[in-house]
């Protein structure tokens, strides 16, 4: 072994041989297999949340991925059979703006081409980006079944997507309407979860509607002139004493001189602005609902790509937003605009292309909100959300839940099975792309609704649909659905970000619980967000966006999985910083450094299985490695990856490297052990950092990955023999060891030798085992054991044992007067701190801040006065 880990020499390779040698897959040559109660094979599955097939790795993702990846290594050392599935997204809108965007390039447009042809480039965009992604996961190391990798638009899925549509149309859950939804001009349809509000800086534009008899005005206060032309009335509180008269007057519209009504609706805030308001039910989503109470005309001002339409006059054919200035001109040259006065508010933008999003009557599909009442009912009687308090967000919304505008007026995405007959005009849903003719006349001649459905759609069938669920044998040369459907579903666990849980976890758990009856996830992990070192969100504006791959190539996918692996408590957000990463590339020079000393002293070594551990020092960390196994192994059942983290870095670094390697150059018999138990704990390692402990543990072993098993299939440490009795004694070595090293500390000696120490225990150990140890470690050349305590000597108590140095062979003159100079320099820093505390003129004028720090700063020299008279106390 070199100096040195270069992981660029190994990761690549040995990611080629694992795959190979088919170790990801369910089946992976597992070095045993764990059984239940009834003698049936323990099974685990979690899905990868597919990304989207545009994008490419992120933090976010590198969080999500490596804690699935090191919960399913575990689970596959550990006996289980095991499913991690992979697979792409194939990301409606995302995929559809970037090929549109490409074809503008090219000076075309999806119009020109025509759907089928566009379609075949977003099939190469899937191609080409979905490639990308899939080659970004494995520089992470992680280890799917790829074998098994599904694309939400493969053909087994897209049966799956009909055979659920079709199910839920004849059950009557999916319906057609005209309905106010959320509108991108650009992209169409959205969902309410898929449109980001934030306060701009707007304005509120004041405007005089003249009475249509001559008698005067009223003044409404609108934030968009440009939709006044599709006002169908003004509104006012019934028990407004100020405005009773007016009510069912008419009022004259500006520049185009469409009469409308007062009305009253008990819908208006009195006391906001004026209290009158204009009422435009085709563009504002509580309009909408008053125009119905009210019976009211909905009049479209704009079309789907809001050009303002005929309703408009002058303005017609320009778009809204850039109207909008015009309208305004106009209105103040004519004197309608009475006053512009600055207003921030809440606007809705397009999670995709961050277009302003507007109200619009559209029709279009929605799934029922009686879809989602029985796995409402079921998450909270057994709330399995890890952490627990994600109950509270979850039910929360999913209490106050809408109708799912499921349609979206895109061409790519899994088209909407619904049918129109052209004789007899009869409409149902096929799970047959070309169904042979109507059902209800026999004729042959029919339409398919243009639009695909939500993305969302086929993500929320994905824990069960790639094992198979309606795919109707479409991809059954690759799969056992029956046998998949009883071993991984329900899934065992799902780990995503909370970001997303309603966009999909939500949406899985109705459609896993409405589909199949149950709910489908046993547990649902959410971790929080990764964000700078300062806590700020990542973001390319603010340039602090760190890109996992390229801390592949700078560190290495080890350093990367174990520092997040180690900063991901529950619940909290992740502050990722280069710090971080430095702790943990000293952490893999750790276990590099502690398989280089073993190497130096024994060529190679066998498994802890393999061999009797006898010495006392083996013995001793053999049995600490027992309770670090029996950490790891809890809180990994409990999904705390940071505590399972931490337990690893503090037994390999404090425990075996700091303690046992230490102990190990007085004891070079236990040399081979310490090798055993070594390796034992490089598979604990494996699941957090499967390249290095799979590297060292085959250095160790004297043979290669290519002729040799992984650890990723080896069996996960458990049943480790303890000793409490050994656990005691070195306990009591340690602590000789440091009150030695405390006691010489006082004479100057920290880091030099020394001829002799006493020491007095409280505890009966076998002194003769300890001696030599604690001789090499404290750097003394005799210990000797009493009873009593030793006169003329330094002194050190701790809590089973005082340490005695003797002084008769030290100059003790220039460390008491080094002693003494600072107790002076002390007393005198204690003496003004005192007296300007004492000073009452001084308490009295000092700020509170600076009075705090003196206090604080008497405090502090008061112990470090006190600590220096008790060393002079002891070598007097």
């Amino acid at each position: 072994m070199s100096d040195k880990y270069e992981p660029s020499k190994v990761e690549d390779s040995f990611y080629k041989i694992w795959e190979s040698k088919g170790y990801f897959e369910i089946d992976g040559n597992r070095s045993i297999q764990k059984l239940d109660e009834n003698g049936k094979e323990k099974t685990f599955s979690i899905m990868m949340p597919p990304p989207n097939v545009t994008g490419s790795l992120h933090i976010g993702h590198a969080l999500t991925f490596t804690l699935q990846d090191i919960i399913t290594r575990y689970k596959r050392m550990d006996g289980f059979k095991t499913l991690w599935q992979p697979g792409t997204d194939h990301a409606g809108i995302a995929t559809q703006n970037i090929v549109e965007k490409q074809l503008l390039a090219e000076g075309t447009t999806k119009e020109e081409i025509g759907r089928e042809k566009f379609l075949e480039r977003a099939w190469l965009q899937k191609q080409t980006s979905g490639g990308n992604i899939v080659h970004q996961m494995r520089k992470l190391g992680v280890s799917p079944a790829w074998s098994r990798e599904r694309f939400t638009m493969d053909e087994g899925l897209k049966e799956a997507v009909k055979e659920a549509f079709v199910k839920l149309y004849n059950d009557g859950m999916i319906t057609q309407n005209n309905y106010m939804v959320n509108w991108c001009t650009h992209d169409g349809a959205l969902s309410d979860i898929e449109v980001e509000h934030e306060e701009i800086n707007g304005n509120f534009y004041h405007m005089n509607y003249n009475f249509a008899d001559g008698s005067g005005f009223v003044t409404v206060a609108t934030t968009r002139p440009e939709t006044y032309f599709g006002d169908s009335a003004v509104m006012v509180h019934p028990d407004d004493a100020r405005y009773k008269s007016i009510i069912g007057k008419e009022l004259v519209l500006p520049l185009i001189n469409r009469k409308i009504k007062i009305i009253a609706d008990s819908h208006v805030d009195m006391e906001f602005g004026t209290g009158i308001v204009k009422v435009t039910p085709a563009h504002d989503t509580n309009d909408y609902e008053v125009g119905l109470r009210h019976n009211l005309e909905f009049i479209k001002c704009f079309d789907e790509k809001g050009i303002l339409n005929n309703e408009c006059g002058e303005f017609a054919g320009l778009e809204r937003l850039k109207a909008r200035p015009l309208i305004v001109k106009k209105l103040q040259e004519d004197g309608i605009i009475t006053k512009i006065e600055e207003h921030k508010h809440q606007v809705g933008h397009c999670y995709r292309c961050k277009n302003i999003v507007e109200p619009f009557i559209s029709k279009q599909w929605f799934l029922s909100e009686e879809v989602a009442k029985k796995s409402i009912e079921k998450t909270k009687a057994h709330n399995n959300f890890h952490p627990a308090h994600w109950i509270n967000s979850y039910t929360a919304w999913m209490d106050e839940l809408r109708p799912w505008c499921i349609s979206r007026q895109l061409w790519w995405g899994h088209r909407i099975p619904v049918f129109t007959c052209s004789s007899c005009n009869h409409e149902w849903a096929d799970k047959n792309d070309e169904p042979e003719a109507c059902p209800k006349c026999n004729n042959k001649n029919y339409t398919q609704d243009p639009d695909v459905l939500d993305t969302w759609f086929s993500s929320a069938l994905w824990a069960f649909s790639p094992l198979g669920w309606g795919n109707n044998d479409k991809s059954s040369e690759l799969y056992n659905f029956k046998e998949d459907m009883k071993n991984f579903y329900p899934n065992s666990l799902l780990i995503t970000g909370f970001d997303i849980m309603f966009f999909w976890v939500a949406r899985m758990m109705m459609m896993g619980e409405y589909l199949l009856g149950e709910l489908p996830f046993k547990d649902i992990y959410m971790h929080a967000l990764v964000r700078d070192e300062t806590g700020a969100k990542m973001s390319k504006s603010k340039g602090n966006v760190i890109d996992p791959l390229d801390m592949v190539e700078e560190h290495s996918a080890d350093i990367i999985r174990f520092t997040l692996a180690y900063l991901a408590v529950q619940g909290r957000d992740i502050k990722l910083g280069a710090k971080n990463l430095e702790q943990f590339r000293n952490f893999t020079n750790k276990l590099y450094n502690a398989s280089n000393f073993l190497r130096l002293n024994v060529d190679t070594f066998p498994d802890l299985k393999e061999i009797n551990i006898k010495t006392p020092l083996g013995l001793y960390m053999q049995s600490r490695l027992s309770h670090a196994v029996d950490e790891v192994r809890a809180t990994l059942e409990s999904y705390k990856f940071n505590e399972a983290a931490s337990t690893l870095y503090r037994f390999v670094w404090m425990e075996f490297c700091d303690w046992g390697i230490e102990y190990s150059k007085a004891s070079k018999e236990s040399i081979l052990e310490l090798g055993s138990i070594f390796k034992e704990t490089l598979k604990m390692v494996s699941p957090f950092m499967p390249f290095i402990s799979d590297y060292l543990y085959h250095k160790l072993s004297g043979t290669t990955l290519e002729s040799g098993d992984s650890l990723m299939i080896s069996s996960f440490p458990e049943n480790i023999k303890k000793d409490e009795n050994i656990e005691e004694m070195f306990s009591i070595i340690e602590e000789a060891i440091v009150s030695i090293r405390r006691a010489k500390v006082i004479i100057d000696m920290g880091n030099s030798k020394i001829a002799k120490a006493y020491i007095k225990l409280d505890k009966n150990i076998d002194t003769n085992v300890a001696k030599p140890f604690i001789e090499k470690l404290a750097k003394v050349d005799e210990i000797e054991f009493v009873t009593s305590k030793v006169e003329n000597a330094i002194t050190d108590v701790s809590n089973h044992l005082e340490v005695y140095l003797p002084t008769q062979e030290i100059d003790m003159k220039p460390i008491i007067d080094k002693l003494t100079k600072q107790q002076e320099k002390a007393q005198k820093e204690f003496d003004k701190l005192n007296g300007m505390l004492s000073n009452e003129r001084f308490v009295a004028n000092a700020p509170a801040n600076v009075i705090e720090e003196n206090k604080k700063a008497l405090e502090e020299v008061k112990t470090r006065l006190d600590k220096i008279e008790a060393e002079l106390k002891s070598l007097s």
